[in-house]
């Protein structure tokens, strides 16, 4: 990690020159004055999507930052992406389960973290969010979507489920929108995201630099808020969904997955046929999985969705569909899984509960305070 202290009236990273060894860091993390503290994602080749050596330096600079900054910003570099997500390529290529289950624990942490921090938290999520991204984002205070973001968490296409606290998250959007958006991996775009309750505040890209610059100027919690609402543009479209809430209501609205397929299928229109279709490609098992995920989530607080997420992605790296649909997608790219089960039927009660069950060695998710109080 570059951690690098420069003085108030310097440039923000990416707006000016990287040095050849800032660009070697997949991290850099910036010091502005005394008070200010700015993140950038910088493995622009990946999308900046993040792994385990990425999460700790995050986790460190946020830490050392925590008693001593008012704001911290965190963004992506380039302007593709804020976060592709986590790269689950390397954790299904490398195929060990000890790592796999680090890279989790120490993420969710992070999420944890991001979720109670006591500055202010800005992510500019400018690009492509996704999973991960999402992760390093909805958690916190303020986020700043612009005309080139897009947000999905499409882990049902890849034999996973909605991590990073979308058990939290996912179910407490309006209505059933949260459980659309988890099992079908529908993608949000630019203001859309603010009229879901994903961001905040929406600012056209073009001016990024002029708000980044009033941000690292800023004296006090007021005036971020104040900085924040003046750069935001104004936006009267309609949300791309509002004409689908009242069917995403009705049809979703269900007890099992299979009754959301035949809500679908006698609800009948081009959207519901539409997305029976794209369900139809998901894992089985990964449906059913986050269906019972999110309902749980609306019962609990953001830690115990962490903690309850822990077992299922450590349970989902040792027996699941999420070997193969990494491979299906994002390694081969045959774009053909091969699920197991492959039919919604042969996906039994017991099949899912064990995703949700303790792991085999015992193993759970502590957070830092937690540890403290049992000292």
């Amino acid at each position: 990690m570059l951690l690098r202290s420069v003085q108030k009236s310097a440039v923000p990273r990416l707006f000016r020159a990287m040095s050849t060894r800032e660009a070697e860091q997949t991290v850099i993390c910036e010091e502005f004055g005394r008070d200010k503290g700015v993140i950038t994602l910088n493995r622009q080749k990946a999308l900046n999507a993040i792994n385990l050596d990425m999460v700790r330096q995050i986790y460190a600079a946020m830490k050392k930052w925590q008693d001593n900054k008012n704001l911290v910003i965190i963004k992506g570099a380039g302007t593709k992406s804020f976060c592709a997500g986590g790269d689950v390529r390397t954790i299904v290529e490398s195929g060990a389960v000890e790592s796999s289950r680090n890279f989790f624990r120490e993420e969710y942490r992070l999420n944890e973290l991001i979720s109670s921090y006591r500055p202010d938290y800005v992510a500019i999520i400018d690009g492509i969010t996704m999973g991960g991204g999402v992760g390093l984002s909805v958690h916190g205070k303020y986020r700043v979507a612009t005309e080139r973001t897009m947000f999905a968490m499409p882990e049902t296409a890849i034999g996973l489920f909605p991590d990073v606290g979308g058990g939290y998250f996912l179910p407490r959007l309006q209505g059933k929108l949260g459980l659309y958006l988890g099992l079908t991996g529908f993608r949000l775009k630019g203001i859309d995201l603010v009229r879901a309750g994903i961001a905040t505040h929406f600012v056209e890209s073009k001016n990024l630099e002029d708000l980044e610059k009033a941000l690292v100027a800023t004296s006090n919690a007021t005036d971020v808020t104040k900085v924040l609402q003046k750069f935001n543009s104004e936006n009267n479209s309609e949300f791309v969904l509002q004409k689908n809430l009242q069917q995403i209501e009705k049809c979703f609205n269900a007890a099992t997955v299979e009754d959301i397929f035949a809500n679908l299928e006698k609800e009948g229109s081009e959207w519901a046929l539409k997305t029976l279709n794209t369900l139809s490609k998901m894992s089985p098992t990964s449906l059913k999985v986050t269906k019972k995920q999110l309902d749980l989530g609306l019962q609990n607080d953001l830690r115990s969705c962490l903690k309850l997420e822990f077992h299922m992605a450590v349970h989902s790296v040792i027996n699941s569909d999420f070997k193969e649909g990494v491979r299906a997608l994002l390694i081969d790219k045959d774009q053909a899984p091969k699920w197991n089960p492959a039919k919604l039927n042969d996906v039994t009660t017991a099949t899912v509960d064990r995703f949700f069950g303790p792991l085999p060695d015992g193993d759970e998710l502590v957070f830092d305070d937690e540890v403290k109080s049992n000292l």
